[in-house]
C-alpha cells in the first residue's frame, strides 16, 4: 500500500514539475518577444533604422500579435529606407493577420501607392510578371486621372474663392492659415501626411496645397518648403 502511495506522489510531483517547466518556457518566450520589440522601438527612435528592422524581424512569428510589428516594419521600409517592395510585403502581412485592424485603411492606401512605386522601379525587370505589370500600369493611369480631376476641381474652387475674397490693390498670401514643413531626406508625401495627420491618406491634400512647387510627387526636393493645410 505504501509502495503504491509513494509512486502516486512521485507522479504528481513530476506532473507539477513538467507544468511549471512549460509555463516557465512560455513566460520566457513572451518576455523575449516583448524585449525584442522594446529594443527595436528604441533603435527606431534613435534613428538606427537598420538595427530596428533586424530586431523587429527577429520578433516575428505567425501569430496575430505580430500584425503591429509588420506595420512598423512596413513604415520603416516605406518612409525611412525608400524600399517599397519590402514595405508591400509587410503591409500585406499586416492585413493577413489583422484584416480589420486599426491601421487597415491606411495600409490599403499604402499598398496601392507602393504597387505603383514598385512598377515604376521594376517595370523593365522580369521580377514583375507581365500580367501584374499591366494591372499596376492601368491602376497607375486611373490614379493619375483621378488626381488630375481632383486638382482641376480644387483649382477652380480656389480661383473662385480668391476672386471673391481678394479686394482690388491687395494680394492673398499662399501660406495664410497653413503650417510649413521643410522636406527632409527620405520624405514622401505619404510619410509627411502620416507625420501631421496620423494617416498617409491625406497626401493628396498636401499635394494640392503645393501644386505650384511640386513638379514630381514621387521626387520631393530636400530643403523644399511645403505648406501643410
Amino acid at each position: 500500500m505504501s509502495k503504491h502511495y509513494g509512486i502516486a506522489i512521485a507522479c504528481v510531483g513530476l506532473s507539477i514539475f513538467v507544468v511549471c517547466d512549460f509555463t516557465g518556457c512560455d513566460r520566457l518566450t513572451i518576455s523575449r518577444h516583448a524585449q525584442l520589440v522594446q529594443d527595436a522601438d528604441g533603435k527606431s527612435a534613435q534613428g538606427d533604422f537598420a538595427r530596428a528592422i533586424n530586431l523587429y524581424e527577429a520578433a516575428l512569428d505567425d501569430s496575430p500579435r505580430c500584425a503591429e510589428i509588420h506595420y512598423k516594419l512596413a513604415l520603416l521600409y516605406d518612409d525611412k529606407m525608400n524600399d517599397p517592395l519590402n514595405a508591400l510585403h509587410h503591409f500585406k502581412r499586416y492585413l493577413a493577420l489583422s484584416p480589420n485592424g486599426s491601421h487597415a485603411n491606411d495600409v490599403k492606401n499604402s499598398i496601392k501607392r507602393d504597387e505603383v512605386a514598385v512598377l515604376t522601379i521594376l517595370s523593365g525587370d522580369s521580377v514583375v510578371p507581365r500580367a501584374e505589370a499591366a494591372r499596376l500600369r492601368n491602376e497607375n493611369l486611373n490614379l493619375h486621372k483621378e488626381l488630375e480631376a481632383r486638382s482641376a476641381t480644387f483649382r477652380s474652387a480656389s480661383d473662385k474663392s480668391r476672386a471673391r475674397d481678394i479686394k482690388p490693390g491687395k494680394t492673398a498670401s499662399a501660406k495664410s492659415g497653413g503650417r510649413t514643413y521643410i522636406v527632409q531626406s527620405g520624405d514622401t508625401l505619404a510619410s509627411i501626411s502620416r507625420k501631421f495627420y496620423k494617416s498617409s491618406a491625406r497626401w493628396e491634400k498636401i499635394l494640392n496645397a503645393n501644386k505650384e512647387s511640386i513638379h514630381n510627387p514621387e521626387n520631393l526636393k530636400v530643403g523644399q518648403s511645403l505648406i501643410i493645410p
